[in-house]
């Protein structure tokens, strides 16, 4: 069997955490996805008392509802970067989140030591979609819930990603498409047969925070580190820039429901492990 090379694995995670830290994160999780953490808590029947893990859990999207909801919450992030942000808002909340940096892959808690491990739209960002599954059900303890968000392939984020892919580094090598966790089938594959009672439904997120698709694509070039990442790739070539400027504002327009109101679609999908 091959082994991986530490010094490779750790330039890529370093790249991973510098991207995430690009922009300003915690305003895409405040302005245009916040229902999206408190649907996912929701779902996950998060209760007075339970432990929960947090994954890629940014500047707590879904771990500050989980704390209001009475559970004690830990938010794992490799960008740590994020967390001010977090402490900041779980204050403002009025609620405790012990904050810990972490890498999905290689989580630093013992095994079953939650009661509910869960994850908005962060978990699907590590490169290694078995390694970071596996450690989500080596933490939870026999009979825990695991509540996952993603964006699906086919919705409007997966095909932002698609559209970006052109313009975009490389990814690492063996490194799978975030948005594969946004298809039911490809996480029911991850976790075998060490989860039971599944329930997947694609659900839409509205969003209304743009006024056109031009004020989406100039808020995501800001603030949102793949996009700038992405940008940042190809800064010496204006016609590509330019080119890739016109693909985001016609994807956009073309979820446009009237008024730069979009939907944009995502897996909600919740499990107990065996």
């Amino acid at each position: 069997m091959a082994m991986s090379n530490p010094s490779v694995n750790s330039g890529i995670k370093a790249k991973h955490r510098a991207m995430w830290a690009l922009g300003d994160y915690p305003a895409v999780a405040t302005e245009v996805i916040p229902a999206l953490g408190t649907a996912l808590v929701e779902a996950s029947g998060i209760q007075q008392g339970d432990r929960v893990l947090d994954v890629a859990a940014g500047s707590g999207n879904a771990a500050i509802p989980a704390a209001q909801a009475g559970a004690q919450v830990t938010a794992a992030d490799l960008t740590p970067e994020l967390f001010e942000q977090g402490r900041r808002l779980a204050e403002h909340a009025g609620v405790s989140v012990d904050w810990q940096e972490a890498d999905a892959e290689d989580l630093p808690f013992g095994d079953d030591s939650f009661d509910a491990a869960i994850s908005c739209v962060g978990i699907m960002f590590a490169p290694n979609h078995q390694a970071s599954a596996d450690e989500l059900v080596r933490v939870l303890r026999p009979g825990g819930t695991i509540a996952l968000s993603n964006w699906t392939p086919e919705g409007f984020v997966g095909q932002m990603f698609a559209a970006m892919k052109p313009y975009a580094p490389p990814p690492p090598a063996g490194a799978q498409p975030p948005p594969l966790w946004g298809n039911e089938e490809h996480v029911v594959d991850l976790l075998g047969d060490r989860a039971s009672d599944v329930v997947a439904r694609r659900e839409k997120l509205t969003v209304d925070r743009f006024g056109s698709a031009e004020e989406f694509h100039d808020f995501f070039k800001a603030c949102y580190g793949p996009t700038i990442n992405t940008y940042r790739n190809i800064a010496e070539d204006p016609d590509r820039v330019q080119a890739l400027d016109q693909d985001l504002v016609e994807l956009a327009r073309r979820h446009d429901l009237g008024g730069g109101t979009m939907e944009w679609e995502y897996l909600l999908f919740t499990a107990r492990k065996r």
